[in-house]
Parts: C-alpha cells; sequence; structure tokens
C-alpha cells in the first residue's frame, strides 16, 4: 500500500508540471505547483494580523472559488425530485439507492444510509470519496465502512458518486470544466440530505479522503448550512490537487489574486474541524504548517480547540482504519451521535460488523430501473449544458 502510494504522489508531482509546462495555464495552479519550502513561504506571507483582515480576506477567496468555477450566478437546478428505492437491512443501519436530477438531464447517484435506532431527528453527513479503485468511487469498502458506521452511531448518510465514477458515466471524470459539475452537483446533494424531513438541519457534517477532501473544504467554504467537517489526507500548501475535478478551472490564481487549499480550508472556520494527514503523501508536513496555520486562523475567532488534527507518519493516501477511529469520536462529539453504538465492550470500534455489499447491489441504474429518458449522454452534451 505504501508503495502503491508513493507511485500515487510521484505521478501527481509529474503531472502538475507537465500540465503547466505544455499547456501554459498559468491562471492553473494543479499538482505540485510548488516545492514543500515555497508551498510552506507563501502560506505564511499571508497570515493575517487580525480577525477584521481575515475576515476582508476570507469573503474573497469565497467570492473568487465561484468565480473561479463561472458560478457567480447559479444555475437554476431541476426541482427536487429523488427517487429511493431497494433497502437492505443490516446490525444498526440500512442502505437504499438513490438518484436524482441536478440540472436538466445530469443524475446524482449513490446510497442512503440510515440508522434503524428511531430518534426523534438524526445529524446529516455527507460521504464524499476520492479517485481510488477498490472497486470505484462510493463502492470502496473504506466508504462504506464509514458511511454505515456513523449511520448506526445515529446520522442519516449520504455516499454519491464523482462525475465518471461509479454510476455517474454521463461524461469523462476529467472535462474540462468538472470542477463546476462536481461542484454543483454537490451543492444539490446537501440540498438533498437537508430534504430528508428527520435531519437536523444544525447538524451537518462532511468528511471525504484526497479528492473527496477537497469536495469537502470547498463545499464547507462555498455554504454556510455544513457545520462540521473532516478533510483528509488532501489540504496541503505545495500540492493544489491533480484532477481537473479539483483545480481544472482557476479558483487558486486570477491575475494578482492567488490562495492555496489550506487558505480555502481556512474558510471553514470558527466550525468544527478535524484534519487527518499521513506520512506519505503532499499531507506528511500537516503538524509543522498546514495545521499550525489553521490553529492560528481558529485563534482569531477564540475557537483554537475546535479544530483537531490526527497525522499517521508511518501510513499511507487511504481512508484505513486508523483515520476512520480518529473521526468517529470526533463526529460523535460535534454532532451528538452515540459511538457506544459502534464499540465493543473493550472500546474497540466493530468494523467487523459491517456488510459490504457489491457494486452490483448498490448500483442505481439496471435493468429495472433504466436511465431516464432525458440522461444526457456524453463529453459533448455534458460540456454544452455546463458552457
Amino acid at each position: 500500500m505504501i508503495f502503491y502510494n508513493r507511485i500515487l504522489m510521484i505521478a501527481a508531482l509529474i503531472f502538475g508540471s507537465l500540465y503547466q509546462t505544455a499547456f501554459g495555464q498559468v491562471e492553473l495552479r494543479r499538482g505540485a505547483f510548488f516545492t514543500e519550502e515555497q508551498g510552506k513561504v507563501e502560506l505564511e506571507k499571508n497570515i493575517p494580523v487580525n480577525l477584521a483582515e481575515w475576515e476582508q480576506r476570507r469573503e474573497l477567496v469565497k467570492a473568487n472559488l465561484r468565480k473561479g468555477m463561472e458560478l457567480e450566478q447559479m444555475p437554476e437546478f431541476v426541482p427536487l425530485k429523488s427517487v429511493i428505492y431497494r433497502k437492505w437491512t443490516m446490525d444498526g443501519y440500512t442502505i437504499e439507492n438513490v438518484y436524482f436530477e441536478t440540472l436538466p438531464g445530469i443524475y446524482v447517484t449513490g446510497n442512503l444510509y440510515r440508522p434503524t435506532q428511531k430518534l426523534r431527528s438524526y445529524a446529516g453527513i455527507l460521504c464524499s470519496h476520492g479517485h481510488g479503485n477498490n472497486p470505484d468511487g462510493r463502492f470502496m469498502e473504506q466508504t462504506q465502512v464509514r458511511s454505515a458506521m456513523l449511520a448506526k452511531m445515529g446520522a442519516v448518510v449520504f455516499a454519491w458518486d464523482m462525475i465518471g465514477h461509479g454510476d455517474s458515466q454521463q461524461c469523462n471524470h476529467k472535462i474540462p470544466k468538472a470542477l463546476k459539475l462536481q461542484t454543483l452537483n454537490n451543492l444539490r446533494t446537501l440540498d438533498f440530505l437537508l430534504s430528508i424531513p428527520e435531519v437536523d438541519p444544525k447538524r451537518i457534517g462532511m468528511t471525504g479522503e484526497s479528492g473527496g477532501g477537497t469536495q469537502t473544504f470547498m463545499l464547507m467554504a462555498m455554504d454556510p448550512r455544513i457545520t462540521v467537517a473532516a478533510p483528509c489526507v488532501m489540504v496541503s500548501a505545495h500540492f493544489f490537487g491533480g484532477c481537473a475535478c479539483e483545480s481544472g478551472m482557476p479558483v487558486h490564481k486570477q491575475g494578482n489574486y492567488a490562495t492555496n487549499n489550506v487558505e480555502i480550508t481556512a474558510v471553514t472556520a470558527p466550525k468544527p474541524m478535524l484534519l487527518i494527514s499521513n506520512g506519505n503523501d503532499w499531507t506528511k508536513n500537516n503538524p509543522e504548517v498546514e495545521f499550525p496555520y489553521l490553529q492560528k486562523i481558529y485563534g482569531l475567532y477564540g475557537k483554537e480547540s475546535l479544530v483537531e488534527h490526527t497525522h499517521l507518519p508511518e501510513e499511507g493516501h487511504d481512508y484505513g482504519p486508523s483515520k476512520r477511529a480518529a473521526l468517529y469520536p470526533f463526529m460523535a462529539k460535534h454532532l451528538d451521535l452515540d459511538i457506544k453504538k459502534i464499540k465493543d465492550k473493550k472500546g474497540q470500534f466493530m468494523e467487523s460488523g459491517i456488510t459490504i455489499l457489491s457494486p452490483v447491489q448498490l448500483s442505481v441504474f439496471d435493468a429495472n430501473h433504466p436511465h431516464p429518458q432525458n440522461y444526457l449522454k456524453g463529453d459533448d452534451a455534458v460540456s454544452a449544458l455546463l458552457d
């Protein structure tokens, strides 16, 4: 696993350099745009001296996120009409298949995990995923396990596909405006979660690894309805995400304006945040560089205790058991979940009790549930809609 993660990191570093050299996209910051030391220096240049200065900068970052994604004027979403069907009842949770339309002909596909325990209200958690293949997207074991465990604690959890992954095969994952489409889908996904009557709108969390970590801190920066965040193995001062869905549009650099993923993550302050990092990817410097910066921003609000950090120096680029073990108590504390539901008598997390379903079982579209008649197909059709 560590060898694979090193290869992944090297490939991302090379990709970032080649993209800038070959295509001359000076407004894009992709992959390892900076060296580690350059990233540290750039981050430390922009430490605000007081809260007023930070609040002004914060609004600029938020505005330029929308501008860079071409979302200064939001398109009109299709009225939300979710289709929820096929239910599995497991030990302490259920799983259902879901799809709904966002833009005309564009569909979000995913799985809804709910507690079997009857409560007056439930926290809601969005579980985004990264670019791993185990086997793919939301079907990955690590996504199924954390979604189910969070549901057992008392949260309604939604895990959905990035474009070009899982059931979402309307276009290639790396279309030029992948970031725009992914963000629009994510905003509508949050609408869907909040449309569930039992979900408490004051207890909404989000977590994801790698590219799903990027989705987490970007959606948190754009939408105040999310109250708790846990970006995993992604936040870096020198690495900007190597995929079009993260950095394929000018969200980091526009003319004289420039930012980085740490500053975008800091926009979340002072809401509770857990930063998860490891020693074998671009988050290896989190203890010395990125986390201290976030502490300073939270400190401006007098809320330094609300930002936490788990660093696993011997681990790699995933959302593995140790990382999930840090997530569960954090979400339990800030979303009022019952962590006792997932522990055995010795206090150990009982992940072995989670049933892993196959992609066939979790898939939304099949012979009995075909694609809707207006389902867009192909890069050209989807890109034309985004333009």
